[in-house]
């Protein structure tokens, strides 16, 4: 009877947690205290239990909207989608949307721990199958709505990253990355794909998201690989290859690794006028309400960015079996997002249309946070850069995507710029893409 009542305590621990209501660890810092190229990082607070605080999947009511900042209009482009995650805009200005959701992952993780986290994501919006679909969108409407939409790809897996070279379209599914032919004008893709390449995956791939890009020559892919765990509590061994960028030939499919020690990387994109492939990565849980500051960060050939065994450069996470020549390796990432906000979109704007302000810098999706009291993210921010580094005043571009009652009628994926300059945001709790543009008069001159 005594293991009844403790197994019934713990269950009512997790049912509290899971409702948002767990006391857990609530952040003493100003969030801006953890972004900047050189974040306070207070001393690690770990619970119980993990802060569980998210914000329930509602979608937006009829006609409801994101609110933009000022000088900044925002209009659905396309509603009625499904899970909407990246996007990829061709040369054509054709715009590829990624409608996808994890696979199966028997594995990933046992216990009440794993338990309350897929209750959390299901809860949070996670929940629906994979439509395993890319979703074309052509042209724009009077009323601002895409003129066409239409199934571009179908039957893939959990598809995320996309990248066009030639007449050869590259898709990250979750376990490979496969090329289709195309060509100019197509709106669907009914030829077989050929597997260029497997990625890390099996029955854990708790990180499952693999984003993509081309390299400027097109002669190399870079496809971005999540870890398999919060802190590598599933093994050491089943992180090979892992928290990683992989750099893929694109004739062979013969990959290495390019960077590691990055935890959960997305949004490869190249900085306009450089060299320098960047990411926005999702650091580690569990260590309190005002640790890990995700980041975005320059990717450099070779470095190591200190996960499991140390964040933000050398500080060292007691969680994991201690390597010290591991930690001596650790880099420091170029520019901290705050703690929790869980970046998975990022886009440099080098067009023309927005206002001057936003002329040069990086916009950020920042899908929400589930572990942080209050909560952080749910929203698409503006880092600006001078002489090529990250600014620490960062602005708000698209808030409101949580509502008064603490429901999130959307949350913010992949970013991108369409061919005429506006940007666009996949939403994937409300089904949309929505469009930036300048309110009237604001356009960038």
């Amino acid at each position: 009877m005594r293991y009844v009542y403790i197994i019934l305590g713990v269950l009512m621990l997790a049912g509290v947690a899971i409702f948002g209501l767990s006391r857990g660890d609530t952040a003493r810092l100003p969030f801006a205290a953890g972004t900047g190229p050189n974040p306070q990082l207070p001393q690690p607070r770990p619970t119980l239990l993990p802060t569980v605080l998210i914000a329930p999947a509602k979608g937006w009511p009829q006609g409801a909207k994101p609110k933009p900042a000022e000088g900044l209009a925002v209009q659905a482009y396309a509603i009625g989608l499904t899970h909407p995650r990246m996007l990829h805009v061709l040369p054509n200005g054709d715009v590829l949307v990624a409608e996808s959701n994890g696979p199966e992952r028997p594995d990933d993780g046992k216990g009440v721990k794993a338990w309350i986290t897929s209750l959390v994501q299901r809860r949070a919006g996670a929940g629906p199958k994979s439509p395993d679909r890319i979703t074309l969108l052509r042209g724009l409407k009077s009323d601002g709505t895409a003129e066409l939409k239409t199934a571009f790809l179908e039957n893939l897996h959990s598809p995320f990253g996309m990248a066009l070279v030639g007449n050869d379209f590259y898709v990250a599914n979750t376990d490979s990355i496969v090329r289709f032919p195309y060509r100019d004008g197509d709106t669907v893709i009914t030829a077989p794909g050929t597997k260029l390449a497997d990625l890390p995956a099996g029955t854990i791939n708790h990180h499952w998201t693999k984003d993509l890009v081309a390299s400027r020559d097109g002669k190399k892919l870079y496809a971005s690989i999540g870890s398999n765990s919060n802190v590598a509590e599933n093994g050491i061994d089943k992180e090979e290859n892992r928290a990683a960028v992989l750099e893929v030939d694109r004739v062979s499919g013969q990959w290495r690794v390019f960077a590691s020690g990055l935890r959960n990387p997305n949004g490869l994109t190249w900085r306009p006028g450089s060299d320098e492939l960047w990411a926005v990565v999702n650091e580690r849980d569990e260590l309190g309400s005002d640790l890990v500051p995700d980041y975005m960060t320059s990717v450099k050939d070779g470095a190591f960015y200190g996960w499991p065994y140390s964040y933000f450069g050398q500080h060292i996470d007691t969680r994991v079996a201690a390597r010290p020549d591991m930690v001596a390796k650790a880099i420091m990432p170029d520019h901290a997002l705050g703690t929790h906000v869980a970046p998975l979109g990022l886009a440099f704007n080098d067009g023309k249309l927005l206002p001057q302000r936003f002329a040069s810098g990086a916009f950020v999706g920042e899908h929400g946070s589930w572990n942080r009291k209050p909560r952080s993210g749910y929203k698409v921010v503006f880092v600006p850069f001078a002489d090529g580094k990250a600014q620490i005043e960062h602005e708000d571009v698209l808030t409101g995507f949580v509502d008064a009652g603490g429901n999130a009628l959307g949350r913010p994926v992949g970013v991108a710029f369409d061919k005429q300059g506006a940007l666009l945001v996949a939403d994937d709790v409300g089904n949309t893409i929505w469009r930036v543009t300048p309110s009237s008069g604001q356009a960038s001159r």
